[in-house]
């Protein structure tokens, strides 16, 4: 449906309003600059191998930069390795090559502001550069394609730093289904997949359960022996029908098991509104490009004629409230995807300067600070750690 252009103009000047009337307490930049702040989901690395920019200052795009972070007091991000899903990277060693630049690319970022930047490897590194005023670079493979049926790959990235995978992404791929893909090849996780789930127990990666099949999220529940977590998915319960978020049957499964969500912030994981936007602008989209349009004009234009809905700091908030509320504080975190989800972040967390807003909206809301702190680092750091002694044993 299109506004008529007195609507659109109204919209916008309320969404700039509500930006502009955020008003945040030193006890918020406090809490935020003096704990650990641990965001799950970043796309840096992707997003500097296909325009490089140098994040170690202040960048002119993006939703990440040094000073950026430190302004809002991000000093633990977990960066995606990010592996495309399509048929030219599954299978055929390209997948493998990209993870490996791409975690190149990452210590290389520490490597060259090493004041600023520092890799970690695991939970005492997270601890050890905080009391340096160090950013640690943690790292999460978004999409498994790279360890391309061999387990000694999976040692590989874990050698290199890798401490999370998210099975799948936007396809299905040799590990598990993904819950974009109306193809269900494995029914869930395929042979290899359920087998690669135990090694990970064993050599303490996380598991992440984002972007995967429901059936696929049951059989990592029933394998896992260690918490899992959803470095960035959002809830069903906002936006009906939407697969890649989490029910509350997932939910409490989740509780069972210990893990932990991590909210995500693009707007169309968090309102059902901006999802549908999306779903009409690819119908006109398909349309258009099939008369002979380009996709890039095409969709300037749509978004100029049809805003887009962007969700707010308070709808955010009420997705970490539900969690709370149905499963406990234990259970949520924060997994942004920042530089993943393009020009869709919320009014009031448009990038990673923004996480005071966050937690002023977690005081409005009668969270203890105990309870903040939980949110913002420590249930992740929880089950990190937990992973960490599971592997021990073997």
């Amino acid at each position: 449906m299109k506004l008529p252009a007195t609507l659109c103009a109204l919209a916008l000047s309320l969404q700039n309003a509500y930006a502009n009337d955020i008003q945040v307490s030193e006890r918020a930049k406090h809490i935020a600059k003096q704990n650990i702040l641990i965001d799950t989901h970043i796309d840096v690395p992707y997003r500097i191998l296909e325009h490089w920019e140098d994040v170690t200052k202040a960048t002119k795009s993006g939703d990440f930069d040094y000073p950026r972070a430190v302004q809002g007091g991000l000093n633990a991000p977990f960066m995606s390795i990010y592996i495309p899903a399509n048929l030219e990277f599954e299978g055929k060693g390209k997948s493998y090559q990209l993870a490996n630049q791409l975690i190149d690319g990452m210590e290389a970022l520490a490597q060259r502001a090493p004041d600023k930047f520092a890799m970690a490897y695991n939970t005492k590194d997270i601890y050890r550069h905080f009391r340096e005023k160090k950013i640690s670079v943690a790292m999460g493979m978004e999409n498994g394609s790279p360890i391309e049926g061999d387990m000694a790959n999976l040692k590989h990235f874990f050698d290199r730093g890798v401490r999370y995978i998210t099975l799948a992404h936007s396809q299905s791929n040799h590990i598990s289904d993904s819950s974009y893909d109306i193809r269900r090849k494995w029914k869930g996780l395929s042979p290899f997949g359920k087998d690669l789930v135990v090694e990970m127990n064993k050599i303490g990666m996380l598991i992440d359960v984002s972007h995967i099949s429901d059936a696929a999220f049951y059989q990592v529940m029933e394998l896992s022996k260690v918490p899992v977590i959803a470095s960035h998915s959002s809830l069903r319960k906002y936006t009906p029908g939407f697969e890649r978020n989490m029910d509350d049957k997932m939910l409490k499964a989740l509780k069972k098991n210990g893990g932990v969500i991590q909210i995500n912030f693009g707007s169309s994981f968090v309102t059902n509104s901006s999802r549908t936007w999306y779903d009409q602008r690819d119908e006109a989209e398909e349309k258009a490009t099939s008369q002979g349009k380009s996709k890039t004009d095409f969709r300037a234009a749509y978004r100029a004629k049809n805003p887009f809905p962007y969700a707010t700091l308070e709808q955010v908030l009420d997705h970490i409230d539900h969690v709370v509320k149905l499963i406990g504080i234990d259970h949520v975190g924060i997994g942004s995807d920042y530089d993943g989800v393009g020009d869709s972040l919320p009014i009031g967390l448009k990038d990673v300067s923004t996480y005071p807003n966050l937690v002023q909206g977690l005081l409005d809301r009668n969270y203890t600070e105990g309870q903040i702190k939980k949110i913002l680092g420590g249930n992740t750091l929880r089950v990190w750690r937990q992973a960490e002694e599971y592997a021990k044993q073997f």
